[in-house]
C-alpha cells in the first residue's frame, strides 16, 4: 500500500498553487515577446497602408479589422504570463519598440498600445486569470479591438458619423477575436508543445488551452 501511494505521489503530475507575484522569468519572456511584436508591428504598419483601401471602399469604417495584428501583444501575454499587467505590458512594450523604430503614428502608439492592453487585460480580470481557453483568448481579442475602435474613433475620426463608428467598432471587435484571438492561442499552444514554456503554467497545463 505504500509503494503504491508512493508512486502516485511520484508520477501524477501536480498543480502549482496560483500566484500573482512575477518571477524574473516572467519579466525577460514577456520583454523578448513584446520587443519581437513590436517589430511585427512596425512591419504590420506598412502592410495596414496597403490592406486598408480594399476594406474602406467596400465599407467605410471596415478598415478596422485589419488592425487587429496589433492586438497580439495583448492577448498573447495575457495568455502566455498569466499574470496581472502581462497583456498591458507587452502591448505597451511592444508600442513603444514600435514607436522608436518609427511608427507612422508616432507618440499615439503609445497611447493605443497601453489602451489596447487595458481592454484585453480587463477580460483576463474578469476571469481572475484562471481560465485560458480558445473562447478566453476571442474574448481577450474582442476586448482589446473595443478599446482600439474607441480610442481611435476619438483621436481619428472625431465627428464620424454613427454608421461609420458602428462599422468601425463592430470590425475591430470581430477582427480581435478571429485573427488576433485566434493567432494568439495558436501560437501559444504551439509553443507549449514544443517544451519551450515548461516553466510555465501555459506549458504545463496544455489541457486549459483546449
Amino acid at each position: 500500500m505504500s509503494t503504491t501511494s508512493t508512486d502516485e505521489t511520484t508520477t501524477s503530475p501536480t498543480r502549482r498553487p496560483f500566484t500573482w507575484r512575477w518571477r524574473v522569468v516572467d519579466i525577460v519572456v514577456a520583454s523578448v515577446v513584446g520587443v519581437a511584436l513590436g517589430v511585427v508591428f512596425v512591419v504590420w504598419g506598412a502592410a495596414y497602408n496597403v490592406l486598408e483601401a480594399p476594406f474602406k471602399a467596400l465599407l467605410p469604417g471596415a478598415q478596422s479589422f485589419v488592425e487587429a495584428p496589433f492586438l497580439l501583444g495583448a492577448v498573447v501575454g495575457g495568455l502566455l504570463i498569466r499574470k496581472p499587467g502581462a497583456a498591458i505590458y507587452v502591448e505597451l512594450l511592444a508600442a513603444v519598440v514600435s514607436a522608436l523604430l518609427g511608427s507612422q503614428w508616432g507618440l499615439l502608439t503609445l497611447v493605443s498600445g497601453l489602451v489596447q492592453g487595458i481592454g484585453a487585460e480587463i477580460v483576463f480580470a474578469l476571469f481572475l486569470y484562471r481560465v485560458w481557453r480558445l473562447p478566453i483568448a476571442w474574448l481577450a481579442g474582442a476586448g482589446g479591438g473595443v478599446a482600439l475602435a474607441v480610442f481611435e474613433l476619438l483621436a481619428y475620426y472625431a465627428g464620424s458619423t454613427a454608421v461609420f463608428a458602428t462599422v468601425y467598432v463592430v470590425s475591430a471587435t470581430l477582427g480581435g477575436a478571429v485573427i488576433a484571438g485566434t493567432l494568439s492561442w495558436l501560437a501559444v499552444r504551439a509553443l507549449a508543445g514544443t517544451g519551450a514554456l515548461s516553466r510555465f503554467a501555459a506549458g504545463r497545463d496544455t489541457r486549459e488551452l483546449v
